[in-house]
């Protein structure tokens, strides 16, 4: 079997369905430390069930996808030592996809006592993944004949980004923490419109459509923001007094701050 992957939470579920789209069900081991979740999402998605048997993902799996949260590495790292000591020493030693922030690649395999051979994926998506439509940052200690089944297998996911390794937690902190505050942003646009009389739904879905659409147009265009922005802002117009307002107000300084917020959080985490 290709893949074992170890924690059913949103992102890890949000992986195990690209990977099923890119690999098929059948070559999916799921395991989590609540037994049902592993189970009811294997029912989800047509690929197999280990329930809490960790180690059992762990043997039988060439890529071993790790979906905890960074608290929970060492715990889980630790309870599956033995079989991958095992699969080490018989020269067998799977692919550690680890997509805890904050760990690093070396963090990971001294949690996991492998050695500094052993291949490692190290991966950031965001929840839009689940839809096709994530971005997925990457970087690997692991030879391409290794990456590139996996890369291939989470096409479904949407864009893949290579980053250097050293760069990871602060592009997590861009494309992993953002679409919490892009629903931020999009609830309060959606509260606008309902206070100047929208019903809610017609409101949540203007709003919706709007930032995937600005989205898109950014992409494709390859133009700097600010000139899309002024794009839209006609002299005197609506726009550009709501501009105003969001400067008055620090718009884009509390959205740096948030960032880097995150990302001093982020390396708190691998510190612990």
């Amino acid at each position: 079997m290709r893949y074992g992957l170890i924690g059913c939470g949103n992102m890890g579920g949000a992986v195990a369905r690209a990977l099923c789209k890119g690999a098929g069900p059948g070559e999916m081991l799921l395991s989590s430390g609540s037994g049902h979740t592993a189970d009811a999402l294997a029912a989800q998605l047509g690929c197999q069930s280990a329930g809490t048997d960790n180690a059992r993902a762990a043997d039988a799996c060439a890529y071993l996808v790790l979906a905890v949260k960074p608290q929970k590495m060492a715990g889980v790292l630790a309870g599956i030592a033995p079989v991958l000591a095992a699969r080490g020493a018989a020269g067998r030693p799977p692919v550690l996809v680890t997509m805890a922030a904050g760990l690093s690649i070396a963090r990971i395999r001294a949690l996991a006592g492998a050695g500094e051979d052993w291949p490692v994926i190290r991966i950031m998506p965001n929840t839009p993944v689940a839809v096709g439509a994530g971005m997925t940052l990457w970087c690997a200690e692991a030879d391409a004949a290794l990456c590139a089944p996996f890369l291939r297998d989470m096409a479904p996911a949407g864009a893949l980004e290579p980053v250097p390794e050293a760069l990871m937690d602060a592009a997590g902190c861009v494309a992993g923490c953002g679409p919490a505050w892009a629903y931020q942003f999009l609830e309060a646009l959606a509260d606008g419109g309902v206070a100047a009389g929208l019903p809610r739904q017609t409101a949540q879905r203007c709003a919706a459509q709007m930032l995937l659409g600005a989205a898109t147009l950014a992409l494709q265009s390859g133009q700097h923001p600010g000139a899309l922005k002024d794009a839209v802002c006609s002299p005197g117009g609506s726009t550009i007094e709501g501009v105003r307002v969001l400067e008055q107000r620090a718009f884009r300084a509390a959205v740096t701050d948030a960032v880097l917020a995150a990302y001093e959080k982020t390396k708190g985490l691998g510190k612990a």
